[in-house]
């Protein structure tokens, strides 16, 4: 009988793009993996060791640890396929060809280890040609796992089930991706394009068709299918160019060919000259001379949709999409030009198809929002959206303008398609019935389980919250969550009455990348450096609170955790973190040095580790001044940010919460805040040195002056500067050190420069 804990080892079979990533992500959560493809003509593993080496060098990188490639063994097919004989799953991500894939599949069978499982991460070929004349086992044991690319930071999983595959099968393999891979698992039945590519390739191809209708400018297209719609800001044409233009034709063709005649998708997906000229040319996106956009030197350019020619790309956001950014998808909508209309006729295309394929397709509509929402990364999914804009408004103007509405959203006119009934968050189903969102036992996800409660206090820039236990939940939701002083303000609120335990979590894509440049921004151009000493007081006071207030405060991060992000979690008891989570101080790379505890809590935890103030300060200027970040909770341990003795990670984040609520109910009744901590600065023979070694750098080319100042600035704050002694000092001291270091590098024209150029979209501007 197959389990979670009977999958040992897997072997996956196929080194390209998906498969070194399968492989790759089934080494970071700790499993061995057999990384099989074609013999090479003279190497005989060719293939393979070329995969190793992609997965080594992968940005963003596909390892969570590079020590992890170390768990990868590699052979081939034609010398090592008796090897599978050890693996308990086997996952095939070949050539998409019928006929390869099949004659694979017969010579897996008399290697096959009794009860192993069996999958394919196809995405257009069904079970039934896969496993047509295969024998009743291999039948039996025999599923789709398609993964999503990159498969590190994909969340989607879709797990497709044929006529005879078992149910244990599904189980097994459902809760090994979702609790042990991390994935949102979304299952499926056998039909043509599962669910996230059908819409999400479909809402890409509404976008291009609808823009070239209209006559927009793919920006402009881009601008608007984007963030101002809860989408990623590549948008449709951007995203193209990303994947490749040769790619994409690739894939709509094939959803062409396997889906219905009279499915919406054939008219929006029709044959493209102007996406077939530009591949013709070269221009197949970012891999190639460009796409719909391209590069020359320092000058942007963009396609003419109606000409086919190159011009100057728009620097400025239509005003649409601003203000679509603040007030959500209903200012989208609202107006009577182009840009509207646009709009309006995306999100109706995505929401007719959307709710075409209930009951069909699947039962319920959370299927189809977690497979955009896990899959394409969209903030909603499209009955989400539906629901944000109501039934009523939709199929009204649907009706009025001439739109085939589907029978399931004619049905749902009026209605919510999620409903709060007694705390229990519901969703309709095809047959008009509410019934209890679908998570495994232990997932949890904020953006539901907030509908279910009302904020305990809430301002622009946070929200405190008390979850049915008792514990206090804080969540950010500023721009970015990029922190102010009404984030503050909410965690010392939460602070000053913990209860059982506070919680510091949100569901956004990044957990934070740190405090709010623009207002500091504004505070240096007004030359308030009052006004900048109260917002750094406020914040440590905050931080302060946190960390000594009577009950165990716990940081739940995942994405970006940076600058004044990864400060609140340095001041929380424990941090449970998603595997993905990127942590560091990276004030420096805008002329800063930390300024909420940041440099305190590093000096601090590198004392703890090495027992050597010297040492400790050595550490962490060397960390700090170049900015290091930890690109996992793994890489961060070795950066001091995590403490794996301590702290604990998670590869699902959908476990966040149910893993920090478990915490506090285990640090009940025994917990106790940490004593106020004493520090030795280090002195001024090692500030000499540090200074001695920024110099040296900077002769060399390694450093430019204004690194050189602000790297001096934290040396000050660990050593006491130039001709101090080794001298016991205060955390309040610590705190004060890093303020006034931190203002006096506010009043450099240079750090002013570097802040500008990163909120001006420009990117780090080293000076």
């Amino acid at each position: 009988m197959s389990s979670v804990s009977s999958i040992k080892k897997v072997c996956v079979i196929g080194a390209g793009t998906m498969g070194a990533g399968i492989a790759a992500q089934v080494a970071n959560a700790g499993l061995k993996v057999l990384l099989l493809d074609i013999a090479g003509d003279s190497e005989r593993n060719s293939v393979v060791e070329s995969a190793i080496e992609r997965i080594k060098k992968s940005d963003p990188p596909l390892l969570m640890l590079p020590e992890n490639i170390e768990r990868i063994e590699i052979g081939n097919i034609e010398d090592d396929l008796a090897k599978v004989a050890g693996c308990d799953w086997v996952v095939e991500a070949i050539v998409e060809r019928l006929d390869i894939k099949r004659t694979l599949y017969r010579n897996l069978l008399p290697h096959l280890k009794e009860g192993a499982l069996v999958s394919s991460n196809t995405s257009t070929i069904p079970i039934s040609l896969l496993m047509e004349d295969m024998p009743e086992q291999l039948r039996s044991q025999f599923c789709i796992t398609h993964f999503f690319n990159p498969v590190r930071y994909m969340r989607l999983l879709e797990l497709v089930k044929g006529e005879d595959t078992s149910a244990e099968v599904i189980a097994t393999l459902s809760e090994f991706c979702e609790r042990i891979l991390g994935k949102g698992v979304v299952e499926c039945d056998d039909t043509p394009g599962f669910l996230g590519n059908r819409v999400g390739v479909f809402a890409m191809q509404a976008a291009i068709y609808e823009a070239i209708r209209l006559g927009l400018r793919v920006e402009e297209a881009d601008a608007l299918f984007g963030r101002p719609m809860g989408i990623p800001k590549t948008g449709a044409f951007a995203l193209y160019d990303l994947i490749g233009l040769d790619l994409m034709a690739d894939v709509v063709r094939s959803l062409r060919s396997i889906l219905p005649e009279g499915d919406a998708f054939h008219k929006i997906g029709a044959e493209s000259d102007i996406i077939n000229g530009q591949i013709s040319k070269g221009f197949t996106g970012n891999k190639g001379k460009g796409g719909f956009y391209k590069e020359e030197g320092d000058e942007r350019f963009s396609l003419n949709l109606e000409t086919s020619e190159w011009q100057a790309r728009s620097k400025d956001l239509p005003e649409l999409a601003k203000v679509g950014e603040v007030e959500g998808l209903s200012a989208l909508i609202k107006g009577d030009d182009k840009l509207s209309e646009f709009a309006w006729n995306v999100l109706a295309h995505i929401f007719t198809y959307s709710a075409s394929l209930v009951p069909d397709v699947t039962k319920s509509p959370q299927d189809i929002d977690d497979a955009m929402k896990l899959g394409y990364n969209w903030v909603h999914g499209p009955f989400e959206m539906m629901d944000i804009l109501g039934t009523d408004m939709l199929v009204e103007r649907m009706e009025r303008e001439g739109w085939s509405v589907p029978e399931f959203l004619l049905a749902a006119k009026g209605h919510a398609f999620y409903a709060v009934e007694n705390g229990q968050l519901n969703v309709r189903h095809h047959d008009g019935s509410y019934q209890p969102v679908k998570l495994p036992d232990g997932v949890s996800r904020f953006s539901m389980m907030r509908r279910t409660l009302e904020p305990v206090f809430e301002n622009k820039g946070a929200s405190l919250f008390h979850l049915t236990g008792g514990e206090r939940l804080v969540e950010f939701h500023t721009k970015a969550n990029a922190l102010d002083a009404d984030c503050m303000a909410v965690i010392a609120m939460a602070a000053s009455d913990p209860g059982p335990g506070i919680i510091v979590h949100n569901d956004a894509q990044h957990f934070s990348a740190g405090v709010n440049l623009e207002h500091f921004l504004a505070l240096i151009k007004a030359q308030d450096w009052s006004g900048i000493d109260g917002f750094l007081i406020d914040f440590q006071e905050a931080v302060s609170a946190l960390l000594y207030c009577d009950a165990p405060a716990i940081g739940a991060p995942s994405g970006l955790a940076l600058g004044g992000g990864y400060e609140v979690l340095a001041h929380c008891d424990l941090v449970i973190a998603h595997a993905n989570s990127v942590m560091g101080l990276v004030e420096p790379t805008v002329g800063l040095v930390p300024g909420g505890g940041g440099v305190k809590e590093t000096y601090l935890r590198w004392y703890q580790r090495t027992g050597d103030w010297e040492k400790a300060a050595w550490n962490c200027f060397n960390q700090l001044g170049f900015s290091r970040t930890g690109t996992s909770p793994d890489m961060a341990a070795k950066l001091a940010y995590f403490e794996p003795e301590r702290d604990r990670q998670v590869m699902n984040r959908d476990r966040l919460i149910g893993e920090s609520r478990n915490a506090i109910k285990e640090m009940s009744g025994t917990y106790s805040p940490r004593s106020v901590p004493e520090f030795a600065l280090a002195g001024g023979d090692v500030f000499d040195a540090m200074v001695a070694f920024l110099e040296k750098g900077l002769a060399k080319g390694n450093f430019l002056p204004h690194d050189v100042i602000v790297a001096t600035a934290i040396a000050r704050i660990v050593t006491g500067g130039e001709g101090s002694g080794k001298t016991d000092v205060s955390e309040k001291d610590m705190f004060r050190f890093e303020r006034e270091n931190f203002i006096s590098l506010a009043k450099t024209p240079e750090t002013e420069i570097r802040i500008e150029s990163m909120l001006s979209g420009r990117g780090i501007v080293r000076n």
